[in-house]
């Protein structure tokens, strides 16, 4: 006489379904979709660009301040300067190039940035829009 093998099922609710597969969303090597791949590309490019105009910006504006502290306080005293107004003027002017720079900067690197990246952006998109 044979044995029969009992077995026994059990199906999980929808619910307990979905929190298992996020379970395992989190222990499965990332996958990336077209469409995040094609954000990430668009960031950096716009992100290099914003970060090189905030450098210029905070650092003629650093340059810029510390002219105008000679100016009027009696800091260039401290550092023997007797006159300070001529010398804090000139380099406060010396500061305002690179403030009045981060914005040509900023487009000059996003321009570049995006003719970098143009060939694998389009043709992202056009996979993305088929």
């Amino acid at each position: 006489m044979e044995k029969q093998q009992e077995t026994f099922t059990y199906t999980y609710s929808a619910a307990q379904q979905k929190e298992v597969q996020s379970i395992r969303k989190n222990y499965l090597p990332p996958e990336e979709d077209k469409m995040e791949r094609l954000r990430k590309l668009h960031r950096s490019a716009t992100r290099k660009a914003e970060l090189w105009a905030l450098v210029a910006g905070i650092l003629g504006a650093l340059v810029m301040g510390t002219g105008m502290s000679l100016v009027m306080t009696d800091i260039g005293a401290a550092f023997g300067i007797t006159k300070p107004l001529i010398p804090g003027i000139v380099i406060g002017v010396v500061g305002m190039i690179p403030v009045a720079s981060a914005y040509p900067v900023y487009k000059r690197i996003l321009r570049n940035e995006r003719q970098r990246i143009a060939p694998e952006i389009l043709r992202l998109s056009d996979e993305l829009m088929k």
